[in-house]
């Protein structure tokens, strides 16, 4: 971890008033964990937008199992990039309706471009992927 550094940020009360609660809601003890936590979280999505180097991230997908085969589709698509799949979770929400989670790391590039093709799946009723960094290079 490099020299801590001190800056002053101007704020109009108007803005302030909502960060302090939210900071508040979060558990920050300060300001400057929150800020701290805005900005890694900026550089993380940054560095996911150039996809150059290796990420991580979770993939949310729901879905009905009975219809269309889909399972059957899904299990082949992650069976084709297995080597960037470090687990999945599987959930019944119901009789029809299955939540599933996979931790993904891998090549940004290559990470994405799964989320991509899992969530755009015919029968996938909802999607969400999130990014984060391995952490390697985040102070």
């Amino acid at each position: 971890m490099g020299k801590l550094v001190r800056f002053g940020v101007s704020l109009d009360e108007d803005l302030l008033e909502p960060f302090d609660a939210l900071c508040a809601r979060k558990s920050y003890s300060n300001r400057s964990e929150a800020i701290r936590d805005l900005i890694r979280k900026a550089l993380v999505e940054d560095d996911w937008r150039d996809a150059g180097g290796q990420g991580a991230g979770t993939l949310t997908l729901v879905y009905d199992h009975h219809k269309n085969d889909l399972a059957r589709r899904l299990m082949k698509i992650q069976h084709d990039d297995h080597d960037i799949i470090v687990t999945t979770l599987h959930v019944h929400l119901d009789h029809y309706n299955c939540l599933e989670v996979l931790v993904l790391k891998g090549e940004a590039a290559r990470v994405r471009a799964l989320a991509d093709r899992l969530i755009s799946c015919r029968g996938v009723k909802h999607g969400t992927f999130s990014v984060t960094t391995t952490g390697q290079d985040l102070a």
